[in-house]
């Protein structure tokens, strides 16, 4: 099937993909743009994982401010060049990530590294709220399982939906920068400080 200029000029407008990979998308959904742009998404998943293994010492580590100066954020994210680390693109995109922290106050970056007492605790109340509701115990371990599922979309930066497009996850917007640059990136660290709260 023949594609047009246009249509590859407006999906690569929507995913930012170059111009090839944007062509070939459209040629393999018959050019229908929302299963290219969800064809892409996927692509780019499996690209992230190919790279997940290559080694990431560049990057950069920014500040974002937020509400008159009552939240502040500082995140590092590496990605595997310099080229990379310096783009104004890259820089945009942990600016997002800084946002999205100063927004969401997640607990960790991704399931590994939730404290294993705040785990426990959660799954204890999730177990005591679902037995004085008088659920079956064979249930309650299903209750249990769907509510953590629920704590770590809120608790994990990686398995928040993203604030300026809830759509996608951060891990999507994460396999979205890997597929545009061809490089390994990582949310390496992240602390946010808000004012009058305790250590």
């Amino acid at each position: 099937m023949a594609v047009s200029t246009s249509q590859i000029k407006e999906l690569r407008e929507k995913t930012g993909v170059g111009i090839m990979d944007c062509k070939m998308a459209l040629k393999e959904c018959d050019g229908d743009i929302s299963k290219a742009i969800d064809y892409l998404r996927k692509k780019g998943i499996a690209t992230a994982k190919k790279r997940s293994s290559r080694t990431t010492s560049q990057g950069q580590v920014m500040s974002y401010i937020h509400a008159g100066g009552k939240i502040g954020v500082l995140v590092e994210v590496n990605c595997e060049t310099d080229f990379t680390g310096k783009n104004e693109e890259f820089a945009s995109f942990v600016k997002d990530l800084a946002i999205q922290i100063a927004a969401t106050s997640p607990a960790a970056i991704d399931r590994e590294n939730i404290p294993q007492d705040i785990l426990e605790r959660e799954r204890e109340i999730y177990a005591s709220q679902a037995k004085e509701s008088g659920k079956p115990e064979k249930v309650i371990e299903k209750i249990v399982e769907g509510k953590l599922k629920k704590f770590f979309s809120e608790a994990c930066l990686l398995e928040q939906p993203f604030v300026k497009n809830p759509d996608i996850t951060i891990q999507d917007l994460i396999n979205e920068m890997i597929a545009k640059t061809g490089e390994n990136i990582v949310m390496r660290r992240f602390v946010r400080f808000q004012l009058g709260e305790s250590d």
